[in-house]
């Protein structure tokens, strides 16, 4: 049996020193609680810093921006044509103008002047209008960015029933003038051209300004200026002045073998001079000329059959024995060709006249022709002129067209024929209709001037204001 234990009593003491010890304690831990407390977790009174002032900005005015219209190209270059471009010195420097029309096209439906579609302004391919300028000569009128004049030099131009050499003056004043009044942005060049010498004034395209107007001022005054050095060829300064052009489209066809192989027919030359001014990449061009009938016979060579018969003649006794007589005649005649015209001079000079000149156009005997001189001996029929028909002409000229424009998407130029005449040569119907067939053809026009009064009333230049 467990017995059990007794109950033990605290003492008294013992409990009194436990309950201040802890009373002790207690008041200890809340001091150090309170001062940490205080120290860490009471955050310090928060400063504040009085705030900068701000000013009140006001915001920006209203601004109104018109917006205006602007003024068209042509009038812009007008208007800069007050600066007398021309007149500014520049270095020398050789500048390629590029072809436009290889590198600028737009798309039909933008109108313009021309018969054609696919170019800014219907003149050519790749222009802007920058240039654009009214242009009328002898009563013609266009308007163009990029023009030609080609001007016959040859000593038909200058025979009295045309005018003499104060009419050839008038036409020379006629183009200069006309070339001093285009617009300052305008392209121009002149040719002039003796059969198949010719000669450009400058070898491409050129801005119009007053100093390269002053320029073919006194590049074409020489030319037919006296009766001593008529005709390009015989011009005082031919030496410096001779070109050698040459044809560059379609050289493999038979008919442009057939122009640059007889240059001594007037329809092959008419012909040369047309491709001539195609292929400069203008967009109008003038021919004033002493002789035009538009698209026709051109010479061509003798076929198989031709040549056999021409053969056959020519190694004839009859022809060598007459071809010899002749010949033998022609200094004969060559003096009394020189006495005649000397005798004619002489009277004219007392009268206060200028020389007679007389019009080799057509070849070497037209001389004795016109002075009424006949020949003991006649020359023999040479070799036969045989000629295209018209029609294949204009075939060709066709396919030029094909190729310098319409392959390209370009508008051809305006051809226009200013043909002078003297006031009683022949022009029937016929050659007329020929003149009026190839301006339309090129959307052109033409017009026959007859003798010194007709030109004199009919120029226009000076008047033509850009």
């Amino acid at each position: 049996m467990i017995t059990p234990q007794k109950k033990r009593k605290m003492n008294p003491m013992l409990l009194n020193v436990l309950l201040i010890s802890g009373g002790v304690h207690a008041a200890a831990l809340f001091i150090l609680g309170s001062i940490t407390v205080y120290k860490y977790i009471i955050p310090d009174e928060a400063k504040f810093e009085e705030p900068s002032s701000v000013t009140e900005e006001q915001p920006p005015p209203e601004v109104k921006i018109e917006i205006k219209q602007q003024p068209p190209k042509q009038k812009a270059m007008q208007s800069l044509r007050m600066r007398q471009v021309g007149n500014i010195a520049v270095s020398a420097v050789d500048v390629n103008l590029p072809n436009m029309q290889e590198s600028f096209t737009m798309s039909d439906g933008m109108g313009g002047f021309g018969s054609g579609g696919g170019s800014l302004l219907g003149g050519t391919s790749g222009t802007l209008g920058i240039g654009m300028s009214e242009i009328s000569v002898f009563g013609l009128k266009t308007r163009a960015e990029r023009v030609l004049f080609v001007v016959d030099a040859s000593r038909s131009m200058i025979t009295d029933k045309k005018g003499g050499l104060g009419g050839y003056k008038f036409i020379k004043d006629e183009i200069t003038d006309m070339v001093g009044n285009l617009s300052a942005g305008t392209l121009f060049n002149v040719l002039l051209a003796d059969g198949f010498i010719t000669k450009f004034m400058k070898p491409q395209l050129v801005p119009a300004g007053q100093k390269v107007h002053q320029e073919l001022i006194q590049w074409i005054a020489p030319i037919n200026s006296n009766a001593r050095n008529a005709g390009l060829a015989e011009s005082e300064n031919f030496n410096e002045t001779k070109g050698d052009q040459k044809l560059k489209t379609l050289t493999e066809e038979v008919v442009h073998q057939d122009i640059i192989k007889w240059p001594n027919h007037p329809s092959n030359e008419v012909a040369f001079l047309t491709q001539l001014a195609l292929e400069q990449d203008v967009d109008a061009i003038f021919f004033v000329s002493g002789y035009h009938r538009g698209f026709d016979q051109v010479r061509r060579d003798l076929n198989e059959k031709e040549e056999a018969a021409w053969l056959k003649r020519s190694t004839s006794l009859e022809f060598l024995e007459q071809k010899a007589a002749h010949n033998k005649e022609m200094p004969e005649m060559a003096n009394r060709v020189r006495n005649a015209l000397a005798k004619i001079n002489n009277e004219r000079k007392e009268k206060g006249l200028p020389p007679r000149i007389l019009d080799n156009t057509y070849g070497y005997f037209e001389g004795p022709r016109q002075l009424g001189l006949e020949w003991k001996n006649k020359r023999p029929e040479l070799e036969p002129y045989i000629l295209n028909e018209s029609r294949v002409t204009e075939k060709y000229f066709e396919a030029v067209i094909d190729v310098l424009y319409t392959n390209k998407r370009a508008t051809p130029p305006s051809v226009n024929v200013l043909l002078f005449l003297a006031g009683d040569q022949k022009m029937n119907k016929k050659w007329e209709d020929q003149v009026d067939d190839y301006t339309d053809f090129f959307g052109g026009e033409y017009r026959i001037i007859r003798g010194l009064d007709q030109i004199k009333d009919a120029r226009s230049s000076s008047n033509t204001k850009n």
